[in-house]
């Protein structure tokens, strides 16, 4: 059930049943020479979607440019600010909760958000605390890939070639929802350097085709279905828990 495409009247009979959402949330960034610019916004997005459609599951509008300031030396990237993007959590979180939606759950696909997303969730808890009242709302964060066996499906299937950035689970999952985008370029090297990095043009110094760790080319749609079915089970487990809480 997408928030998007559903009426203020099913909304309110959903909320009757359920006063729980899940809000896809993630980057517009580059992801190699092969992997889409949305892919982190497109993991969550399509994982959620699968839940929703399976289970009562109401799924919001995704929220799809992130903290990637390190990836702007890539074309067709975009950011946030930190501090947008914790304002912006913010007042989607409040508009929510005014509706009456007390479980929030962030399904994330890009770990540059991590921080900024706790922060936000700190905000909105200090509001509730200076108050001085009493709040019912919880937030919840988890990153798709630490759901169910899907990391542990990785480590089998890709080894040290899943890497950091642009790694082939995200992609095969671009992949399963957006087939026609199946890549066949050959990449060098076949496993891209590891390290870190500070601002855009150090990243892209230190990591040129924008991979950090990863073989992208080890994706297939087949591994995509199946990281999008143990990912969806694992999340309608873990929301209906969290919703019920």
């Amino acid at each position: 059930m997408q928030l998007q495409t559903s009426t203020w009247v099913e909304t309110e009979e959903y909320l009757k049943r359920n006063n729980g959402i899940v809000v896809p949330i993630g980057s517009t960034e580059q992801h190699g020479p092969t992997g889409l610019i949305g892919t982190d916004a497109i993991c969550p997005e399509v994982i959620a979607k699968a839940a929703g459609d399976e289970a009562d599951i109401l799924v919001a509008p995704t929220f799809s440019v992130g903290c990637a300031q390190h990836h702007m030396a890539f074309k067709g990237s975009m950011t946030l600010r930190p501090s947008t993007m914790i304002a912006t959590i913010v007042d989607w979180v409040t508009s929510l909760r005014r509706h009456g939606f007390t479980r929030i759950y962030f399904l994330n696909g890009h770990g540059g958000n991590i921080a900024t997303i706790e922060a936000a969730f700190s905000e909105i808890y200090a509001d509730a605390s200076l108050s001085g009242g009493e709040d019912p709302l919880v937030c919840k964060l988890r990153n798709w890939w630490e759901l169910g066996e899907v990391m542990a499906f990785c480590k089998k299937t890709y080894g040290a070639a899943h890497g950091s950035h642009a790694t082939p689970s995200e992609v095969a999952v671009t992949y399963f929802a957006y087939p026609e985008k199946l890549s066949n370029q050959e990449l060098s090297p076949k496993i891209a350097p590891n390290g870190r990095f500070t601002d855009a043009a150090d990243y892209r110094r230190n990591f040129p085709d924008g991979r950090i760790g990863s073989n992208p080319s080890l994706a297939t749609v087949a591994d995509g279905e199946t990281l999008v079915r143990m990912a969806k089970k694992a999340l309608i487990k873990e929301f209906e828990g969290f919703a019920a809480s």
